[in-house]
């Protein structure tokens, strides 16, 4: 068999959302590497497997240690949270595996938080609808404000990732301002859901002007109505624009 690496996408992380294909790869994968949270996701469903954790910032390593493994004849699964190409590991894993041609890199869709999320809400991003993350550990919060007052301007639906954290705790603030400033309006239908598919789930809507005051975590997703989205017996609903 070639030498692979499989970059899978866990979802939420509760079995009943990892696809058959994740099941399939991580069933065939002899090492499982990844962040040492994630990979306790799956560790008591593949007790027998090898394990090779990084830390947080040691995603680059991880990476160069998956293909480095899979070049020595071992089939490797780099497993991460969500979908594996939305803020995920596949992307800087094909960018070093340029360097490793006899490598094959195969990627392994999963339910990114947007979706699971959503879904917990009801129907928040049934139209067009984009996503972005506050950290600004990897992009310039510049960049990031430019982005947030373009998706208020074109009034989109929005899943908001990485909301706030201990070093910057005022940034889900920020960007509510940034979009009031931008023509969303106060009143605009919003959702929180944090520990999505996991023990503590929790979900809330509220207003835009509401949601500028709420404390949020690492483990919350953000979700911002466009002008027509609407609470339906307490669900969050962006109408398709079916005549109903």
């Amino acid at each position: 068999m070639a030498d692979i690496v499989y970059v899978v996408g866990l979802g939420p992380g509760d079995p009943q959302f990892l696809t058959a294909q994740a099941q399939s790869a991580l069933e065939e994968a002899e090492v499982l590497c990844g962040y040492p949270v994630y990979l306790d996701l799956v560790r008591p469903y593949y007790p027998e497997k090898e394990y090779y954790a990084t830390g947080m910032t040691k995603e680059l390593d991880r990476c160069r240690w998956a293909l480095e493994t899979a070049h020595s004849g071992r089939t490797v699964a780099l497993v991460c949270s969500g979908d594996a190409g939305v803020y995920g590991m596949a992307s800087p894993l094909l960018e070093l595996a340029e360097g490793c041609p006899d490598v094959t890199v195969e990627v392994v869709p999963g339910l990114t938080a947007a979706l699971s999320g959503g879904a917990v809400l009801g129907a928040p991003l049934a139209h067009d609808f984009c996503v972005l993350s506050l950290s600004d550990r990897l992009t310039p919060w510049e960049v990031i404000e430019k982005r947030l007052a373009a998706a208020a301007m074109g009034d989109f639906c929005m899943a908001v990732y990485n909301p706030s954290s201990k070093g910057r705790p005022d940034y889900l603030a920020r960007a509510v301002r940034i979009l009031l400033q931008n023509g969303k309006a106060p009143d605009t239908v919003c959702g929180l859901v944090r520990n999505i598919g996991r023990e503590g789930q929790s979900a809330q809507v509220l207003t835009l002007a509401q949601l500028e005051q709420t404390p949020v975590d690492m483990f919350t997703t953000v979700y911002i109505g466009n002008r027509n989205t609407r609470v339906l017996q307490g669900r969050m609903v962006t109408p398709r624009g079916y005549r109903i």
